[in-house]
């Protein structure tokens, strides 16, 4: 009972090892249950995406009110990622820090981020269909909906360099998120560590390639029912996927190198092997 309230957490250096530990195991885990995994997580992302725009379609709240807000129901997502277990990709490019230490091979680190990306993908747009049919973007007149598109149109049309410092900026956070829930021991600890970088990048309007996989397939759908804002462009696959190259490419950077690497080179370079 005591560990469960303790305030007994991890030491950097600790949760580095942890890190690499736990990187290792995810390289080396089954093809089925890692998609599974990856599926979930992909829902997972989305659940917090749905949370979200709920918020935004509130035209009472001023913008502040509304990111903040907003970016604090967002972390829904991660907080069932990492509390309830799933494989986001997005947190596993920490797995740069067991590569970089020598105890998973390139193969092993390239086959994670595909397989967990891919799957993650089939999650996030298998929700946003359930949602689409479920109706919930007709809550508040239909607002939830043109919300939607107008989130995704936003995200299609960001210059590709905008997006890309916005997809390195987002995944430092959450890497960040990450890496400081495995300083906790009780799933208080992990939610206090996880809720401040979520929101943060949220209500900062950075780029979360996840939850573009799931926003983005539902505004398409919303629009093909014809439902979307009256005169606004077209959400596309080919949008969909331009935005999703940029933003990969930037989620890669700061989670891999930024955070990853960088805490590698603090605590792990030159060490002995974590147990």
């Amino acid at each position: 009972m005591s560990e469960l309230f303790s305030f007994d957490v991890y030491a950097p250096r600790e949760i580095a090892q942890r890190v690499e530990t736990v990187g290792v195991t995810k390289a080396r885990m089954a093809a089925l249950p890692l998609l599974m995994l990856g599926v979930l997580a992909g829902a997972f992302i989305g659940l917090g995406a749905m949370f979200f725009v709920l918020v935004r379609s509130d035209a009472t709240l001023g913008f502040a009110t509304a990111q903040v807000l907003g970016g604090l129901v967002f972390s829904l997502g991660l907080l069932l990622v990492v509390v309830a277990g799933a494989e986001l990709f997005t947190g596993n490019n920490l797995l740069a820090m067991a590569w970089a230490d020598g105890r998973i091979s390139s193969r092993e680190l390239l086959r994670n981020w595909l397989l967990v990306g891919a799957a993650n993908f089939v999650g996030a747009a298998g929700l946003a269909l359930l949602v689409f049919l479920s109706g919930h973007t007709e809550l508040n007149g239909g607002a939830v909906g043109r919300t939607v598109v107008k989130i995704a149109l936003t995200k299609q049309e960001l210059p590709p360099l905008q997006a890309f410092f916005r997809g390195m900026l987002c995944n430092v956070l959450v890497c960040m998120a990450v890496w400081m829930a495995m300083a906790g021991r009780s799933v208080v600890d992990k939610a206090v560590a996880i809720v401040f970088p979520i929101s943060a990048f949220v209500a900062a309007g950075f780029e979360h390639s996840i939850a573009n996989m799931y926003l983005m397939p539902l505004a398409m759908l919303i629009q093909h029912a014809g439902a979307g804002p009256e005169g606004a462009a077209a959400v596309t696959v080919g949008g969909m996927a331009a935005n999703l190259a940029v933003v990969i490419a930037g989620n890669l950077i700061g989670g891999s190198v930024l955070v990853g690497l960088t805490y590698h080179v603090i605590y792990r370079r030159g060490q002995p092997p974590a147990p």
